[in-house]
């Protein structure tokens, strides 16, 4: 199989798995972040950018940030709600994306836990739109059952590798 095509399938096949739990769930299991973690799953798949401390780590430490900027400056508001131009709920929320994304990132530095869709994950709580300690949770859990995926459709290809060589010397 071409490695466009496999990639593609394996991006798809890994955001299915989220999207099938939300959906069979009614939980917040598929949201943005996760599209870019899976496509970088997929393109590098033994890669350091893909070992689970980095994945999982990364989006951790996002979660952690964007709820710490949440708690202190936007507590009560949300991105999906307009705002007036140059009102203090605006300025609250920008304060709350911004401290989220340079703690995310310095995190991620100071932990070796790169994993920049990460930084995606820590706008999406800070602007309150999963702001939540459950939701937080919920986040985390959407990435290790991301990871955890990868790492079977990565065993299963193995296998099937190991499978058919056996076969052919036979």
């Amino acid at each position: 199989m071409d490695d466009r095509t496999g990639t593609t399938l394996h991006t798809g096949v890994l955001i299915s798995t989220t999207a099938a739990l939300a959906w069979l769930s009614g939980l917040p299991l598929l949201f943005p972040s996760l599209g870019p973690s899976a496509f970088v799953l997929a393109l590098f798949q033994d890669s350091d950018a893909t070992a689970p401390r980095r994945v999982i780590g990364g989006h951790t430490i996002g979660v952690v940030a964007g709820l710490a900027a949440y708690l202190l400056f936007a507590t009560g508001i949300s991105m999906t709600g307009t705002t007036d131009p140059g009102s203090l709920e605006g300025l609250r929320l920008a304060a709350s994306g911004v401290l989220a994304t340079t703690l995310t990132a310095g995190g991620m530095l100071a932990t070796d836990t790169r994993h920049p869709p990460a930084c995606a994950t820590t706008l999406i709580v800070s602007l309150g739109l999963l702001s939540t300690l459950l939701e937080g949770a919920i986040i985390i859990l959407a990435v290790v059952v991301l990871v955890v995926t990868h790492r079977l459709l990565l065993a299963t290809e193995r296998l099937g590798v190991r499978y058919t060589e056996d076969w052919k010397s036979k």
